[in-house]
């Protein structure tokens, strides 16, 4: 892959779970990913209840920052290269905006062409109970390409910690990558001896 391709879209919804998108971000500056950030409205009202973080020291953990607002931005042309997006949290109003191909925002409107330009999408749902419109919603994107990929705890790895938690599930989306974290604990299986 070339260089100017090493770079992965950041959405962050006003979804609970902020964490997981902070932590993202810091994953792959340590990875030497380049990271382009946009974030909704909601996601920094979320960021004043579930974090200490100011939204100016969210919007510095990113290499570049695009206002949800600026439709023009680089991230919103599909010959813009980049290895795909992750929004992390996904709140179900934003996954539904992109399903239905109204991008209304530029994060939508990003998601919308990396679709469309078959790069990797991933959306960290953070919901639940889902109703059945939710789980045609899911369908609908996985269909179109997207990887449905709810944050949902691994309890084999036996967590000590909540960052342990956030830290397996941020590893696994960026299995999806082909990114390798090295804190994720793997599920072994051990040679049976007969």
């Amino acid at each position: 892959m070339s260089k100017s391709a090493n770079r992965i879209i950041v959405g962050i919804s006003g979804a609970s779970g902020i964490i997981y998108g902070i932590r993202m971000l810091e994953v792959l500056r340590a990875a030497g990913v380049e990271t382009h950030l946009v974030i909704s409205k909601a996601a920094e009202m979320t960021l004043a209840y579930e974090s200490d973080l100011k939204v100016k020291d969210l919007r510095d953990m990113a290499d570049v920052f695009h206002p949800q607002t600026d439709i023009g931005a680089s991230i919103s042309s599909g010959s813009f290269p980049t290895m795909g997006m992750v929004i992390a949290p996904c709140s179900i109003r934003t996954m539904s905006e992109i399903a239905t191909g109204i991008t209304g925002s530029l994060m939508s409107r990003a998601a919308d062409v990396v679709l469309k330009e078959r790069r990797r999408l991933v959306l960290a749902i953070r919901e639940t109970p889902l109703h059945t419109g939710h789980l045609r919603t899911m369908l609908q994107l996985s269909e179109m390409g997207a990887i449905i990929a709810p944050v949902m705890p691994a309890f084999y790895n036996r967590p000590q910690t909540l960052d342990d938690i956030v830290n397996h599930s941020v590893g696994r989306m960026l299995d999806l990558f082909g990114i390798e974290a090295d804190f994720v604990k793997r599920w072994k299986i051990e040679d049976s001896k007969d």
